[in-house]
Formats: C-alpha cells, structure tokens, sequence
C-alpha cells in the first residue's frame, strides 16, 4: 500500500519538525517530541501546541490528530498557518 507523502510535518526520529506562518507573517520552526508532546487516545494521538511568535508576538495553537501508527490524519492551526516543507528554507 502507497501513502502520500506528508506535506506539512516531517518526521525525523523522535520529533516532528513543521513551521508555523503566525497572521503577522511570521514563520516559527517548531520541534515537536513524539515521546513528550503528543499524547494517546483512543483513536491514535493528539498533539496540541501552543506557539508564540518570538518577534511579533504572536499567538497560535497548533493541533494534529494521528492514527495509530502516528500518521497525521487531521491538522489545524488557529491563528496562522502550517508552511508546506517544500517551501521551508534550511
């Protein structure tokens, strides 16, 4: 079985990395530990970060919802938005 690539996490051993853009226009980098920031449910897990913006000050809440295999199945972002990796600028 084929599964698309992920757009907007990347999984990179025991974090996920991702960029938030706040409304300001702001990109934050975030590192995400699986092991102490995702939490289980019955579904799978569940990942609610809050980002303050570290110039503008702005204030965003990340959150994702991951099948079992910690697959993200659902992402959303309440004051900005997530930054496709393709995009992101070492």
């Amino acid at each position: 079985m084929f599964f698309r690539r992920e757009e907007h996490l990347k999984s990179e051993g025991r974090f996920f990395l991702c960029r938030v853009r706040t409304t300001s226009g702001e990109v934050v980098p975030l590192r995400i530990s699986k092991t102490a920031e995702v939490s289980p449910t019955r579904e799978g897990y569940f990942l609610r970060k809050a980002i303050v913006a570290p110039k503008s000050l702005d204030r965003a809440v990340l959150r994702v919802w991951f099948d079992r295999r910690m697959r993200p199945v659902r992402k959303e972002v309440e004051g900005g938005e997530l930054v496709p990796v393709k995009e992101w600028r070492e």
